[in-house]
């Protein structure tokens, strides 16, 4: 798991230390013991900001990935997911692959295609490109996704630096699909930004088959105000009941509970 932030909040400040203050640091790390001291305090002033939790959810998983940052994530099958955009200004751009077989991946042309809607809302299915489900959305307070633009130069490098912690190369990050920022289609065919939902909207997603989760903090093709926070929570989900009972879907989930099956013998007879 890897979260990275902004530059800025790298680095801790906006300017340059003091000479002063660079000559003060390396004293202090001029040895061993020294640098070692150094970190520790570095690291016990450090604040970590952490997503708000729901009440009784036990998460095994909780981040707060700031404006610039990117986070790559493993997930088992039965997982929950709630990424949410709690000031109402982040824009997350988010790629899903199988965990153990990784040429399989999420394709947006069939996650649109098969349910008959570009649109994102409780009960779609994220579907890979062998016609299963990755995951399902549950719930979205939001309303406010795109399936259709693609990421920015910018999104689409933090994807590729999160798929290589994970030993992937750039050619295995396809499109992805933007979250808390909207893209509707006119009359014409154009296409127009709806900007972010409600601070606090939330995406919660129920995840089918083991999948490598990558997101990108970062604006939209459409829409190039700077981000705010972005919020993940990962936990064990104790039941599944699909909202959606579409005969494309039942399908696409068959499919997809046969492969897991499939996965689960693959002993070779004596």
């Amino acid at each position: 798991m890897t979260v990275t932030p902004s530059a800025d909040a790298a680095r801790g400040q906006d300017t340059a230390p003091t000479p002063a203050l660079t000559e003060e640091i390396a004293t202090a790390t001029g040895s061993t013991d020294g640098a070692r001291a150094h970190a520790r305090a570095q690291a016990a002033a450090a604040t970590i900001a952490r997503p708000e939790i729901p009440p009784g959810v036990e998460p095994t998983l909780a981040l707060r990935i700031p404006s610039g940052g990117y986070a790559n994530v493993v997930l088992g099958r039965g997982t929950r997911v709630r990424l949410s955009d709690p000031s109402g200004a982040t824009c997350a751009h988010l790629f899903l692959l199988r965990a153990e077989s990784p040429w399989e991946r999420l394709n947006v042309a069939d996650t649109v295609k098969v349910p008959w809607q570009a649109y994102l809302s409780a009960g779609h299915p994220l579907l890979s490109d062998q016609g299963r489900v990755l995951a399902t959305v549950l719930t979205d307070t939001s309303g406010h996704h795109d399936t259709l633009c693609g990421p920015t130069g910018e999104a689409r490098h933090q994807l590729h630096l999160a798929a290589a912690k994970q030993g992937l190369e750039p050619r295995d990050v396809g499109p992805s699909i933007a979250l808390f920022r909207g893209v509707r289609v006119g009359a014409d065919g154009a296409l127009a930004a709806t900007g972010n939902g409600p601070a606090g909207g939330a995406i919660d997603l129920f995840v089918h088959l083991p999948v490598t989760l990558l997101v990108a903090n970062a604006a939209h093709p459409l829409d190039d105000r700077p981000t705010g926070d972005l919020d993940l929570i990962a936990w064990a989900a104790d039941t599944f009941d699909s909202p959606n009972d579409d005969p494309e879907y039942r399908r696409a989930v068959e499919n997809t509970e046969a492969a897991w099956a499939a996965a689960q013998h693959t002993e070779v007879p004596a």
